[in-house]
């Protein structure tokens, strides 16, 4: 039977007596690779947000791993990306291996110390986005897309059983978004993860992707790129060009 990660009933988050997200039901099953698109201001980091429980919606109810998600605190089970990098110091002196380091603290009890299979975890993180060359340089030094490659590895050090990813490519260049999404499929079959990627890049994700949900203050459309490639609804939505070149049953 399918294990539920992600259950949202009627979920409606308000803000300045606005909604911003209005009767929102889905859910995601493990193992799903779900590609999460919208226009700017469609909500789709304010649920994120939701899911995460740093918001809390005024009616409805979000659960992940079967607990109401405010209240959720088993946070090794959960890596995250957000969109935009907490307010960091540049002048601080946190070497990359430090950075990805953080991404394993969920998971210890005081003293919370690196060991030697910590490390070899870390050098694995940064093997995969392609960034070991740049272990021991100070993070501050970095470029925009290298930031965000090393905060990449920093959510997928521990292997997570959830993995919510936000934006994470808008600093790439075609080429290692390519590869990185490349890459998130890999960790959703091969590591069995469950994965949010929220991008504007909907002619690229349905490669990848198992499923698209479609966000605009509500729910679009929610459900496979098969299914998304049969429907007359979204084929008058979108129309059929554009249907097809996004669901890539076509190529």
């Amino acid at each position: 039977m399918p294990i539920e990660i992600i259950t949202a009933k009627d979920i409606t988050v308000r803000y300045n007596s606005i909604d911003v997200l209005s009767h929102l039901n889905f859910t995601v099953l493990k193992g799903d690779y779900i590609g999460l698109v919208g226009t700017n201001g469609s909500g789709k980091s304010t649920l994120v947000r939701t899911i995460l429980g740093f918001i809390k919606p005024i009616s409805g109810s979000m659960r992940v791993f079967g607990h109401i998600s405010s209240e959720f605190r088993n946070w090794d089970k959960i890596g995250y990306l957000p969109q935009k990098m907490a307010t960091y110091n540049p002048n601080f002196p946190t070497s990359v291996e430090e950075i990805v380091a953080l991404g394993l603290l969920s998971k210890k009890t005081f003293p919370k110390r690196i060991t030697k299979k910590d490390k070899v975890l870390i050098d694995r993180a940064l093997e995969l986005l392609d960034i070991i060359d740049l272990k021991k340089e100070l993070f501050g030094n970095l470029s925009q897309g290298q930031q965000q490659r090393v905060l990449a590895a920093r959510a997928i050090v521990h292997e997570p059983e959830l993995l919510i990813l936000d934006e994470p490519t808008t600093a790439f260049d075609p080429e290692i978004r390519e590869s990185f999404f490349s890459l998130m499929q890999d960790f959703n079959k091969n590591k069995g993860a469950t994965i949010i990627l929220v991008t504007h890049d909907i002619g690229s994700i349905g490669k990848y992707a198992s499923k698209l949900l479609y966000l605009d203050k509500r729910i679009i459309f929610y459900g496979s790129f098969d299914e998304f490639c049969k429907s007359d609804k979204m084929s008058q939505f979108f129309g059929a060009s554009s249907q097809h070149i996004i669901c890539h049953k076509h190529d």
